[in-house]
């Protein structure tokens, strides 16, 4: 029994609808169960979680048998950069993390020489303390068979699922590394919204070998027509794409625009004519910068929210005052003004974040975010003095200056050398731009 996207959504509703109390409730498919090969019942929901995108949850029960499956697909794009999340669990705390595992997502516990490759489990909606509990279980399965066809392998096994279990135990800390080619898999910040000092993240450009994993193919370069600068200045540009909310068909316009005193920048906006979602992202129309630019401005009046306001997607900001941090890939790029650039982050942090609302809902948690909403709508009002940085190792974000030509007293512009961390996170370590060469082809 097949169930289309159409009939699942129904006429008018959308693909993915928002997961709450009044949902209508799964899809129920017969299936063949794969233990008893008699039919069993699959419930099927295609939900959207903030942060997490579309993702299909399917769960099959066969009451023949007993036997039980469930797992979590992503139903998503994947997303144009990869994500590597570094966490040092040192508490049993650190256990009750949420973590979203996507399917083409690697595992690692390096201290135990540990790792659960892409594509060999399903992907997961779970704890951290659930995901070393599936690798043990993973682990047991086969291990009758191999008590009795081969005790040697099965002793050393059991021994590391012993160790496996100690984990949890958490007496001495250890690392969890997940790296996900795709993008989608996330693990939770229970310090949400300060930075969690246990945790780095990275986002990196996939390499061939990674995009050939997850099917995506190269383009060939079609030959199009030569077009003059000043043509792309004076020409919005339109092509298809699928609205990030719904997944409906949608129309992208993409422009390039003049910033004065800045530079070039490409600005490109979504509206999505079934659902009536907007969005907007900006890139750089130029390369990276020599320097990179940190810009600090004191916040003193409300007129500072009118400010135009460039974030590049590889800028961070941080507000010293809430000890708050916003990591480079975060928001993407934002072409907006300041109050509202705190607006996303206060609608990121507080509005759709999931692991603070329903269930996963803490009251201390709940709370810190309450007022850290708080005081954002103070800095916003004028209520609360703070100060605001954007630091763009790539020297690509832009903040108004309201003075120009003249120098801005509020705000402060530096220019720094780059360090090797700045340059690898970049992808410009492995970049060769002099003397290059192609490779010679043996006829």
């Amino acid at each position: 029994m097949a169930v289309s996207c159409e009939e699942a959504a129904g006429d008018s509703g959308p693909v993915f609808p928002d997961l709450s109390a009044e949902d209508s409730g799964p899809i129920l498919i017969e299936s063949l169960c794969m233990n008893c090969f008699q039919n069993g019942l699959t419930r099927m929901l295609m939900t959207k979680i903030p942060f997490f995108r579309e993702i299909i949850v399917s769960s099959f029960a066969c009451e023949n048998c007993g036997w039980v499956n469930n797992e979590i697909q992503s139903a998503g794009r994947i997303q144009e950069e990869g994500v590597r999340y570094m966490l040092c669990v040192s508490s049993r705390k650190d256990l009750n993390r949420e973590v979203v595992k996507a399917d083409c997502a690697m595992t690692k516990i390096p201290e135990l020489d540990f790792e659960i490759p892409p594509f060999t489990q399903k992907g997961a909606l779970s704890t951290l303390e659930g995901l070393i509990d599936r690798a043990v279980h993973g682990l047991e399965q086969d291990q009758p068979t191999r008590k009795a066809t081969d005790p040697d392998v099965a002793s050393k096994v059991e021994e590391f699922i012993e160790k496996l279990k100690k984990l949890k135990d958490v007496e001495t800390p250890f690392t969890l590394v997940i790296d996900d080619p795709s993008g989608n898999s996330f693990v939770e910040n229970p310090h949400a919204p300060q930075k969690d000092e246990a945790l780095t993240i990275t986002r990196y450009k996939r390499n061939a070998q990674q995009d050939s994993m997850l099917g995506l193919q190269v383009c060939a370069e079609e030959e199009t027509p030569q077009t003059t600068i000043e043509d792309l200045r004076n020409e919005v540009l339109q092509f298809s794409t699928n609205c990030p909310e719904c997944n409906a068909p949608a129309e992208t316009n993409m422009k390039l625009v003049q910033i004065p005193h800045f530079k070039e920048v490409i600005i490109m906006a979504t509206n999505c004519e079934a659902c009536g979602h907007r969005t907007n992202e900006v890139k750089s129309g130029g390369a990276t910068e020599p320097l990179g630019t940190k810009i600090t401005l004191r916040i003193t009046d409300p007129s500072d929210m009118t400010r135009d306001l460039l974030k590049s997607e590889t800028c961070t900001v941080s507000i010293p005052e809430l000890d708050f941090e916003l990591g480079m890939g975060i928001l993407g790029g934002k072409f907006t003004t300041l109050e509202g650039l705190l607006t996303n982050v206060k609608e990121l942090i507080v509005v759709k974040n999931p692991f603070f609302v329903g269930d996963s809902n803490v009251p201390d948690r709940s709370e810190k975010l309450r007022e850290f909403g708080q005081k954002l709508d103070e800095i916003i009002l004028g209520e609360r003095e703070a100060h605001i940085i954007l630091d763009d190792s790539a020297g690509n974000s832009y903040l108004q200056n309201l003075y120009a030509p003249d120098p801005d007293p509020e705000m402060k512009i530096e220019r720094y050398e780059r360090t090797f961390e700045h340059n690898e996170e970049l992808g410009l370590n492995d970049m060769k731009t002099e003397d290059y060469r192609e490779p010679e082809v043996d006829k």
